[in-house]
C-alpha cells in the first residue's frame, strides 16, 4: 500500500500540473506582491513629494488672515487711535506675501540635492526588485532542480522493486540465496525513504518560491520545467569586461551611488549659499473694524449760561456732534493698508551652524564619492567571481556528463550480469549507487550553471527568463 501511495505522489507531482507558472510570470507576482517593496515605493514617493515641495518653495508665499478680538482694560485702539477703558471689539483682515530673491543659489541647488535624491531612491527601489527577481529565480531553479532529483529517485525505486522480483526468482530457482532477497528488500526500503526525503526536499523547495512571491491561496501552483540545453558558447560569447561595461550602464545600484554623489555635491553648494546674504522682498495688504469707529450724523444746538452781568446772562451757544456706529462696510475700505519692502538678512554668527553645515556637506561629498567608488568595485567583484563559477560550473557539467554515460554503461553491464545471476545484489547496489550520483551531480551542475548564466544576464540588464 504504502509503495502504491508513493508511485501515486510521484506521478501527481511528474505530471502537467493544471497552474504551471514559469519564470517570468513568478517574478512577476513576486513583484507585485511584495510588502517591502511596497513599502520602499511608498518611501520613495515620499522623496518624490519632497522635490516637488522643495520646487514649488522658490515661489512666492502668499498667506491669509484674520482676527476677530475683545479687549479689556485702558487699550488704544488701533484704528481710531484713541484710549478705551471698556470692552473695545476689533477685527483684522489681512493678505501677506514673501519671496527670496537672493539667496547665494542655496535654494536651487537645494531643489537640484532633492531631485537627485528621489532619483537615486528610484534607483534603489529598482535594485531591489532585482534582488527580488533573482532571489525569485534561486528558489524556481531549486524546484525545477528538486524535482528531478524526485524522479531519479523514484527511478531508482522503481528499479530496485523490479529487482526484487527477479531476486526471488533467481532465489526459488536455486541462482542465488535466499539471504539475497532480503539483502534486495532493504535497499527497496532504502530508495523508499530517498523518495521521501526527495519528496520533503521537493516541497520546501516549492515551499520557499511560494514564500517569495507571497502566495498562499493557490493550491495546484505548480512551475514549468522549460527545455533548457546546456551551451558552452553562452558563457564563451562574453568576457567579464564587457559585462562589467554593460553592467555600469544597467545596473540601478551604480546609478544610486552615482545620484547620491551628485546629491551630496549640490547639499555642498547649498550649503555654502547659505553664507551668502539674503535679500527678500515682502508685501502685504490688510484693513479692520473697531467697535470705538464712530460718525458724525448732526449736531445738537446747545446754549451753556457762562455767568450774569448783573441780572443778565452771559450765554455761549455750541453744537454738540450726534455720533453712530461706523458701519463696518465702511470700515472695511477706509482702513485699507499697505505695505512692501525688502529684507536684507547677513548671517554674521550663528553658533557655527553654517560653517559646521559646509564642513558635513563636504566630508559626505567625499563618503558619497567613496561609495561611488566602492559600488563599481564591488560590482566588478561580483560579476568576476560569477563568471569564475559559470565556467567552474560548466566544466562540472561536462565531466558529471562523461561520468553519467560512464555509470549508464556499467549499471547496464552490472544489471544484465545480475539477471543472469552472475554478480550480487551488492555488486548491482554499487553500481546503481554510482548511476545515481553521477545523475545527481550532472543535475546539479547543469542547473547551478543555467543560474549563474542567469546571474550574469541579470548583471546585464536582461530580463530572467528561460
Amino acid at each position: 500500500m504504502k509503495n502504491f501511495l508513493i508511485a501515486f505522489l510521484f506521478i501527481a507531482i511528474g505530471s502537467p500540473a493544471q497552474n504551471e507558472w514559469n519564470l517570468a510570470q513568478c517574478v512577476d507576482y513576486a513583484l507585485k506582491h511584495n510588502i517591502m517593496l511596497q513599502q520602499s515605493e511608498l518611501s520613495n514617493q515620499m522623496t518624490k513629494n519632497n522635490y516637488t515641495q522643495t520646487k514649488a518653495g522658490i515661489l512666492p508665499s502668499l498667506n491669509a488672515g484674520a482676527a476677530h478680538t475683545y479687549n479689556f482694560g485702558r487699550t488704544i485702539d488701533r484704528y481710531t487711535n484713541t484710549f478705551a477703558n471698556t470692552q473695545v471689539l476689533s477685527q483684522n483682515f489681512y493678505i501677506s506675501s514673501n519671496v527670496v530673491l537672493w539667496s547665494g543659489l542655496s535654494q536651487w541647488n537645494n531643489i537640484k540635492a532633492n531631485q537627485y535624491s528621489y532619483l537615486a531612491g528610484s534607483e534603489n527601489v529598482k535594485q531591489q526588485r532585482n534582488d527580488i527577481a533573482l532571489n525569485v529565480a534561486t528558489a524556481y531553479i531549486n524546484v525545477i532542480y528538486c524535482s528531478e532529483l524526485l524522479k531519479i529517485a523514484q527511478s531508482q525505486f522503481d528499479i530496485t522493486k523490479q529487482q526484487v522480483e527477479q531476486t526471488e526468482k533467481l532465489a526459488s530457482a536455486g541462482t542465488l540465496a535466499k539471504s539475497a532477497v532480503y539483502d534486495v528488500k532493504a535497499q527497496l526500503a532504502t530508495e523508499e525513504v530517498n523518495v521521501t526525503t526527495a519528496d520533503n526536499n521537493y516541497q520546501i523547495a516549492m515551499l520557499t518560491l511560494k514564500q517569495l512571491m507571497n502566495l498562499d491561496s493557490l493550491n495546484n501552483f505548480n512551475v514549468s520545467k522549460p527545455d533548457v540545453e546546456v551551451q558552452s558558447g553562452d558563457l564563451l560569447s562574453n568576457s567579464v569586461q564587457n559585462i562589467y561595461e554593460t553592467a555600469l550602464k544597467t545596473q540601478p545600484s551604480i546609478k544610486s551611488a552615482e545620484y547620491n554623489f551628485m546629491m551630496a555635491e549640490k547639499s555642498l553648494l547649498a550649503a555654502k549659499g547659505r553664507v551668502s546674504p539674503t535679500i527678500s522682498l515682502n508685501g502685504s495688504i490688510g484693513t479692520g473694524y473697531s467697535g470705538l469707529a464712530k460718525d458724525v450724523v448732526g449736531f445738537n444746538n446747545v446754549t451753556d449760561t457762562l455767568g450774569y452781568i448783573g441780572t443778565v446772562p452771559f450765554t455761549y451757544e455750541r453744537q454738540d456732534p450726534i455720533f453712530k456706529d461706523t458701519p463696518f462696510s465702511d470700515q472695511f475700505s477706509n482702513n485699507v493698508n499697505k505695505s512692501i519692502g525688502v529684507t536684507l538678512t547677513v548671517p554674521l554668527f550663528n553658533g557655527l551652524q553654517t560653517v559646521t553645515s559646509v564642513k558635513n556637506a563636504k566630508l559626505n561629498t567625499i563618503y558619497a564619492k567613496l561609495g561611488q567608488d566602492l559600488a563599481e568595485q564591488n560590482l566588478y567583484k561580483n560579476i568576476a567571481q560569477a563568471f569564475a563559477n559559470a565556467r567552474a560550473a560548466l566544466n562540472r557539467y561536462a565531466s558529471s556528463k562523461s561520468s553519467v554515460e560512464a555509470s549508464e554503461q556499467s549499471f547496464n553491464f552490472a544489471q544484465q550480469k545480475f539477471n543472469a545471476g552472475v554478480i550480487s545484489s551488492f555488486d548491482f547496489n554499487q553500481a546503481k549507487t554510482r548511476l545515481v550520483t553521477a545523475q545527481s551531480n550532472l543535475l546539479q551542475a547543469k542547473f547551478d550553471y543555467l543560474f549563474k548564466l542567469k546571474v550574469l544576464d541579470f548583471y546585464q540588464g536582461k530580463p530572467l527568463t528561460f
